[in-house]
């Protein structure tokens, strides 16, 4: 009777022990108990019913020009002059297919190109879905917001928004648009990249006067960054890159981290003009909306009046003008030395150039205008 008794206590001490295991271990335990029945049973585990959802293909389709109305001669006579030029790579899409590429000997599909700054509009693509995403207010929300260090300036700078940052009307003092003295080098060369912008002095009311600056876009990708707690590539990465299969990009970053959301992202001429088609199909991609259509509108529109002369109108982080003979509509993303993502709605098509003409941005235009745009027959 004592051994039996015995025996009853010490199970009891058992049972006590087992009610006393953490609950973390016991989902654990309990699938593996699960496997060890369904193994020693012989039984074969359940097939589930859901099928995985296919990866979306991204990558670009081909076809000739001729199939949508481009002359195929043009293409031709533009191949042999972009030979003796300073073009790396140009790249056109029409109707949601490449149709048109050329590589300078040493390049091809897959390599990687400095844009300068055409980042600046993927800085902006970022800024409307972190609005959309409640990151942001929207775009009259006060960098300070984000920044505090902004709370501490003097009252002009404590009234900066990120729309005077989008529409460079920050009124800070800056030197880098056209020819001249420019602080370029004393800003890449700072210890601390936005110290150096917040120093800079305030020459203008917020809001009153377009002075093209990258400083203006660090801000806004150190604002990102703070909003988020992501870098500005994380966060491009999953919300934009990665849906639109680009896979090449490359991001600079200053002192403390941040990237440098004006001017240091790189990427293939065929990822670039995955981003062109982006905005050409209202921030739409294989069905899911990466970009607010409403953003997407508000940033290729006029902002401002711009720097005045023949580089045109500004937007968000976008510039906005008028090409070839026949006057399209375009916008574009433009970066030093010739670097260009340019968008035609009106013929549905998006040509990039990446190019070294360090003493003429401008020099890439003509291959655009005299052979794309004109490469156009209606009705064809």
């Amino acid at each position: 009777m004592k051994r039996i008794i015995s025996l009853l206590f010490a199970a009891c001490l058992i049972l006590a022990a087992c009610a006393v295991q953490g609950p973390a271990q016991a989902p654990r335990e309990a699938v593996s108990a699960a496997s060890e029945v369904s193994i020693a049973s012989g039984q074969p585990e359940p097939e589930s019913d859901l099928e995985p959802e296919p990866e979306a293909d991204n990558s670009w389709q081909l076809d000739a020009p001729q199939s949508h109305g481009m002359d195929p001669a043009l293409f031709e006579q533009l191949h042999a002059v972009l030979a003796g030029s300073q073009i790396y790579a140009m790249v056109t899409a029409k109707d949601g297919v490449l149709i048109d590429e050329y590589y300078q000997e040493g390049y091809d599909e897959s390599s990687v190109f400095a844009l300068h700054s055409c980042s600046k509009s993927f800085t902006g693509a970022l800024v409307g879905i972190a609005i959309e995403q409640g990151y942001f207010g929207g775009v009259d929300d006060l960098l300070s917001d984000y920044l505090p260090q902004v709370a501490s300036l003097e009252e002009g700078k404590r009234q900066l928004t990120l729309r005077h940052l989008l529409t460079h009307t920050s009124g800070l003092e800056w030197y880098e648009w056209g020819g001249g003295y420019s602080n370029w080098r004393e800003f890449q060369s700072a210890e601390n990249w936005v110290a150096y912008i917040l120093g800079r002095s305030l020459v203008a009311q917020p809001g009153t006067l377009f002075n093209y600056s990258t400083g203006n876009t660090h801000l806004l990708s150190a604002a990102l960054t703070a909003a988020t707690g992501m870098d500005e590539l994380q966060y491009a990465e999953e919300n934009l890159f990665g849906p639109l299969g680009m896979e090449s990009v490359e991001w600079g970053r200053d002192p403390q981290g941040i990237c440098d959301g004006g001017n240091g992202i790189s990427m293939s001429a065929r990822d670039a003009a995955r981003f062109g088609q982006l905005y050409l199909q209202g921030g739409s991609w294989q069905g899911q909306q990466l970009v607010p259509a409403n953003w997407v509108e508000a940033s290729t529109s006029v902002q401002n009046p711009g720097p005045g002369g023949r580089t045109g109108q500004y937007g968000y982080q976008w510039w906005i003008n008028s090409f070839g003979a026949k006057n399209y509509d375009t916008y574009f993303a433009f970066g030093a030395w010739g670097q260009y993502i340019f968008v035609v709605p009106e013929l549905e098509l998006v040509t990039v150039i990446a190019s070294n003409y360090p003493n003429d941005s401008y020099a890439p235009w003509p291959y655009f205008t005299d052979y794309v745009l004109a490469a156009y027959r209606e009705g064809a």
